[in-house]
């Protein structure tokens, strides 16, 4: 039975994987941060306690793996109280009875809503008056959101607006956007909404509160996400998929994502986008022959890789920095922030009707929406067209 395997070939020449050894003994959590291929990333600084001791938060999303982990953070540094919003009841149930097992008299404060409901969050807001507004809630599966894009319009836009609104309108000190590096140049309807709700934000800049989005890589074990599945079928004897031999991603642990998030709203003065130093992109095809061997297994033996084709929306390479986007470093050296012209408001409006025209429509007006809105979308159909047509040319 092999004790290593190798890197593998360009374009992604350092994939960040070390060798590991079969029959790993080592607990889970170590094993998973292994797969980084770099050291983790901590971000607990006294800055997250000034930003945070005896403030009112309320996190959005705040059930799913990313909104909860940034929960269990934010109980740390001891919070005035803590406003739980999130429209799954089971994830809100969960999260909520984990938090008052360890935070024992904690003022800890669950709504069930749906961030797309303007009226339930104003009331939401109005109660609480949030200092710190943590905005986890979004759809987030690309595949999912080719297939349903007025959804990924209506929730990712439409939904971080009303939570923005509220925000500003309750004079939050601090808004804190999640967003992702398929933001950059997207190809897909999730990574367009979302570059368009940092847009959105960046418009709201100038104000009492202080607006900043977060760019995530992929973040590893999250629900849905590529690890959680390979575990799945390693499980059942595979064969683990994988959508291309060539497919590359930056990763995260879920702890990285969420103090990046506290850190970027505790340093952002408003307008800025951050973005972690995540090192080398991953190979998935390493990620994976990895995640085999940790198991004890042997590919083509005991199991196989199988490769399913570039799904809809899905880039080989994700980009950290779109054209005009440039960086400049922050007091963490592993953070930076990426700097660009600002918003411009009055086409940020004219978007939103746009887009509000597009929510209930057919896919494809959806889509021509979207690109219409974000200029550098170009809409994975489009994209697959103009390949073919170049390979035409060229041949």
């Amino acid at each position: 039975m092999p004790r290593w395997f190798s890197h593998f070939r360009k374009p992604c020449p350092a994939s960040g994987l070390a060798p590991v050894p079969v029959n790993d003994r080592r607990s889970p959590d170590d094993q998973l941060a292994s797969l980084l291929g770099r050291a983790t990333v901590n971000l607990d600084t006294p800055e997250l306690q000034r930003f945070l001791a005896g403030k009112a938060v309320l996190v959005t999303g705040a059930g799913g793996s990313i909104g909860s982990e940034i929960c269990r953070q934010i109980m740390r540094f001891c919070p005035s109280r803590l406003a739980l919003v999130e429209r799954s009841e089971n994830n809100l149930f969960e999260v909520d009875r984990q938090l008052r097992q360890t935070w024992v008299g904690a003022r800890i404060i669950p709504y069930v809503a749906d961030i797309s409901d303007k009226v339930r969050v104003e009331t939401i807001f109005a109660e609480q008056r949030p200092q710190v507004v943590l905005h986890c809630a979004a759809h987030k599966h690309v595949p999912l959101m080719e297939a349903n894009p007025g959804e990924a319009i209506k929730n990712n836009i439409f939904g971080t607006k009303v939570v923005a609104d509220a925000a500003v309108a309750h004079h939050a000190a601090a808004f804190v956007l999640i967003s992702t590096d398929k933001a950059v140049n997207p190809t897909s309807v999730m990574g367009a909404a979302k570059r368009f709700a940092e847009l959105y934000c960046q418009s709201l800049g100038g104000g009492h509160t202080r607006m900043a989005s977060v760019r995530f890589g992929n973040v590893l074990a999250s629900s849905g996400s590529v690890v959680p599945i390979f575990r799945q079928q390693i499980t059942a004897g595979g064969p683990v998929t994988v959508t291309h031999p060539d497919m590359c991603r930056y990763f995260m642990t879920i702890p990285e994502a969420s103090q990046l998030v506290l850190q970027a709203g505790a340093m952002g003065r408003g307008g800025e986008i951050f973005v972690l130093d995540m090192g080398q992109p991953i190979r998935i095809l390493a990620l994976a022959r990895q995640m085999i061997a940790q198991a004890g297994l042997r590919e083509g033996h005991d199991i196989a890789i199988e490769f399913t084709g570039i799904r809809p929306g899905e880039k080989l390479h994700e980009e950290l920095a779109g054209v005009n986007e440039h960086t400049r470093p922050t007091a963490h050296r592993r953070i930076h922030v990426w700097q660009m012209a600002a918003a411009d408001g009055a086409q940020v409006r004219a978007g939103l009707a746009i887009l509000n025209e597009a929510i209930d429509a057919d896919p494809h007006t959806a889509m021509q929406a979207l690109s219409r809105c974000v200029p550098e979308y170009t809409p994975f159909g489009m994209r697959l067209a103009i390949a073919e047509n170049e390979r035409i040319v060229a041949a």
